[in-house]
């Protein structure tokens, strides 16, 4: 794929420059918000090389790529900013909805950093296994190294989160950064001792509930939500000559107590109170939740506004230390898998075997269902449906049995060591998975006929 050419193609028949209001893009896809959006020519962009397909859902147009998304966006970003023609305000449309702008400012917050926590979650869980097949000791320095190595992501996630906040909301990355670190800095810390959450302190004669942000999500995003707002009209405000130390100087004053006295506590609770009503109903019915987001997921996925679950899972990760969501969007993924499987063995047409086979081992490798999803299993409403039963049969087993995973992770072969925890959870975690493969390829058998054809 030539990645100039792919952008290129995409501007030229969303309605140019002239026509994005906002972008981003996520794991597989490029996210434009557009002034207009009967401008596009949606079977123009499908014909783009190295474009999959087009999905205009929840106030977005977005363009499906695959993992190769970040580079075709580098140079999508290249051709609409360099253009001098447009200055784009960034988390800014008047157009999109209140949810619409919610689900693309966490898919834009969060997408930077799937690769971080994906590959620090995986290392976690393969220094488990060491552990526990006596290959590394606790009380070793390999093992220090390595559990920093695999823990400093969640623990300074504020910072992280910080910045890909800032870049969503139009402040200053840098500033934002500093921001989610004055929250972890250990004179901070020390203030509430051995108490933990709850003590207080004051700020000028103002009382103030400490908390520990480490590893948290949602006080840091309000806060650079906040400090946007600040940030824009001191950017407007302060001459330029006084700009290089008035305006960090100022934020750092206003923001850092802000966020501690009132933003964070809030935060705080509010992201504790959404994983445990999530975790309480999962408790409660694990077999009905495992029927809903392991049939439901690829729903979610194919409208885009899955983001919306993966900071509840990643809380849950950093705060818990185990997920139950995240095991149910591995039966959706398997579903794919075995789906794509009862295709392969039952079509004859060459090209629609191919696409099949390919579409098994990239879920298997990569987690990434996007373009089996929209490239065979969307197109056919039968398969469609094999997928969604599969995915909800194996996530009512892995509800049931309250599997866990002990890292953020897309659902792959690659990613099970997510799933070691104790022998159970890796055991259950196995059949509930084939299951969804094995009900998915019968399925995916029945529902095929030998003479269909890739569209």
């Amino acid at each position: 794929m030539n990645f100039k050419e792919t952008a290129k193609g995409i501007l030229e028949n969303v309605g140019g420059v002239e026509n994005i209001a906002n972008m981003t893009h996520c794991a597989t896809r490029l996210r434009l918000n557009l002034k207009d959006a009967s401008k596009a020519n949606d079977e123009a962009v499908k014909s783009v090389d190295g474009v999959v397909n087009v999905i205009n859902k929840a106030g977005q147009y977005q363009v499906l790529i695959g993992t190769e998304v970040p580079h075709v966006y580098d140079e999508f970003e290249n051709l609409v900013k360099g253009s001098g023609q447009l200055k784009l305000e960034e988390g800014t449309n008047d157009g999109e909805s209140i949810i619409s702008k919610i689900f693309s400012s966490i898919s834009a917050i969060f997408a930077p950093l799937l690769p971080a926590l994906a590959g620090s979650g995986i290392l976690r869980e393969l220094l488990i296994l060491a552990v526990q097949l006596g290959f590394i000791a606790e009380d070793s320095g390999t093992y220090a190294i390595l559990f920093a190595s695999s823990m400093a992501v969640f623990y300074f996630l504020p910072v992280l989160l910080a910045f890909t906040s800032a870049r969503r909301f139009g402040a200053s990355p840098y500033i934002s950064a500093l921001i989610g670190a004055a929250l972890l800095h250990p004179n901070f810390l020390a203030l509430m001792g051995n108490s933990g959450n709850g003590v207080t302190t004051s700020f000028f004669g103002i009382p103030a509930v400490l908390m520990d942000y480490n590893s948290t999500v949602v006080p840091i995003i309000l806060s650079i939500w906040a400090f946007s707002y600040l940030y824009k009209w001191l950017d407007k405000n302060v001459p330029e000559t006084l700009k290089l130390v008035i305006v960090p100087l100022v934020s750092l004053i206003v923001m850092v107590p802000l966020t501690v006295i009132v933003i964070g506590p809030i935060g705080v609770y509010s992201g504790e109170a959404i994983a445990n009503v999530v975790n309480w109903l999962i408790e409660r019915s694990g077999v009905l939740t495992g029927i809903l987001i392991g049939g439901g997921w690829s729903v979610l996925v194919s409208f885009g506004v899955h983001w919306a679950v993966n900071p509840i899972m990643i809380n849950n990760i950093s705060q818990f230390g185990y997920d139950y969501i995240c095991p149910l969007t591995f039966a959706c993924n398997f579903a794919v898998i075995g789906t794509a499987i009862g295709v392969y063995f039952k079509a004859r047409d060459k090209k629609l075997k191919g696409f099949a086979l390919t579409g098994v081992i990239t879920v298997a490798l990569s987690a990434i269902i996007e373009p089996t999803l929209f490239g065979m299993l969307v197109k056919n409403k039968k398969l469609f449906l094999a997928q969604i039963i599969a995915g909800a049969v194996g996530g009512a087993y892995l509800g049931l049995m309250k599997v866990v995973t002990n890292a953020f992770v897309f659902g792959s072969v690659t990613t099970f060591p997510a799933f070691i925890e104790n022998n159970a959870n890796i055991i259950n975690g196995v059949i509930g998975l084939a299951i969804s493969v094995i009900v998915g390829a019968v399925l995916g058998y029945i529902f095929t006929n030998k003479e269909d054809k890739l569209a």
